[in-house]
């Protein structure tokens, strides 16, 4: 607030600008500790709060010079001139951090924040870089997790099966399935679907109703297809028997479609409406998406989802640059150009020298 004071050069605000700066410092201090000692701790030595303090006390000095009280001005505006010095990074230092293959931005920032010391600063980026990639690869976990999850269901109170409950059965040595059945079926108890895995028919019971679901996800999957290769044109019947003899590849059917003669699907889509093919329930596709549930089935709750999909090609710069949109950069707040706060410092110690030169003046005469 006192910043955008001083930018206004509005100096009416002068008493609640020191007021503000008092406070300032007080919640600085509260925060990072007597003489920054928590965050320097926290940071490894390193300095990523010294743009802060430089205006800060750049502040405090033209506050206390429009006050009258010049000594004071000069001891917070010589402390900010020192740091503002310190936060010049030199074109040598930054020509070999970047050659390091780091950005300007993140080059300057590291040297800043490392006062100077090309190997701090590069040792900085490094462990940042390492920090974003461990981020990357938990969440890519989580995210594998999730659909994991999502495939086993819901337990019969809306709860997500237990991961990690998961991983103990089955490093006694269940099957990974069977494992999320029993403990989906039992509210993620261990010990009664350890219970159920030990008992003959309880497994027995598990094990068919996990081939019906997969049964079930088969026949979604192609009549899913056949939906999808309507919708593009073809007719449907020559759909049906492209499915039944092309696998389970979409592209390669649609070529095989594409690839017989007299194959036209725009003309073929009006046909397609009124059109309605069925297929016997063998694992062969019907020509609409069955939405029968399985008694207690977990699919119903949710989406079904691809567990393959595909995650090649992301762009993780840009995926950084999205995540710092949303979640904000942790350095943001300390990353303050300073080109403004120097020209201040050199103007107001400018005034204090006029200051004390009039009063040698006067002191003479």
């Amino acid at each position: 607030m006192v910043w955008c004071y001083f930018m206004l050069r509005d100096i009416s605000w002068l008493s609640e600008a020191g007021i503000r700066l008092r406070k300032a410092r007080e919640g600085i201090e509260r925060a990072h500790g007597k003489d920054s000692s928590r965050v320097r701790l926290l940071q490894a030595g390193r300095h990523p709060e010294l743009a802060l303090h430089l205006r800060m006390e750049l502040l405090e000095g033209v506050a206390a010079y429009h006050s009258g009280q010049f000594d004071k001005a000069r001891n917070a505006l010589t402390s900010a001139q020192a740091k503002f010095f310190q936060l010049q990074v030199p074109d040598e230092s930054l020509s070999l951090v970047m050659s390091m293959g780091f950005k300007e931005q993140d080059a300057k920032r590291a040297l800043r924040i490392c006062s100077q010391d090309v190997g701090s600063a590069i040792d900085f980026l490094v462990e940042e870089k390492a920090k974003r990639v461990k981020e990357r690869e938990d969440n890519e976990q989580r995210r594998k997790e999730i659909m994991e999850q999502k495939r086993y269901g819901l337990t019969p109170l809306k709860k997500a099966v237990d991961i990690e409950k998961i991983k103990e059965l089955v490093s006694i040595g269940f099957e990974k399935e069977l494992v999320a059945e029993a403990l989906r079926r039992n509210e993620n108890d261990s010990q009664k679907a350890l219970d159920d895995l030990t008992n003959p028919e309880s497994n027995s019971a598990i094990q068919l109703y996990i081939e019906s679901r997969k049964r079930k996800r088969c026949r979604q999957a192609a009549d899913a297809k056949i939906e999808q290769l309507v919708a593009m044109g073809f007719e449907r019947p020559r759909v049906i028997e492209a499915c039944r003899a092309g696998g389970d590849d979409i592209h390669q059917i649609m070529l095989q479609l594409l690839g017989e003669p007299g194959s036209n699907p725009t003309a073929a889509a009006n046909n397609n409406a009124s059109t309605s093919i069925s297929m016997p329930n063998n694992g062969e596709p019907s020509s609409s998406i069955n939405n029968e549930n399985v008694e207690g089935d977990p699919d119903s709750s949710f989406e079904e989802t691809s567990a393959t999909e595909d995650v090649n090609g992301r762009d993780v710069e840009m995926e950084d640059e999205l995540a710092n949109d949303l979640t904000g950069d942790v350095f943001a707040d300390y990353d303050i150009e300073v080109t403004k706060e120097g020209e201040a410092i050199s103007e107001y110690l400018s005034l204090l020298d006029s200051v004390a030169g009039i009063a040698i003046e006067k002191a003479r005469n």
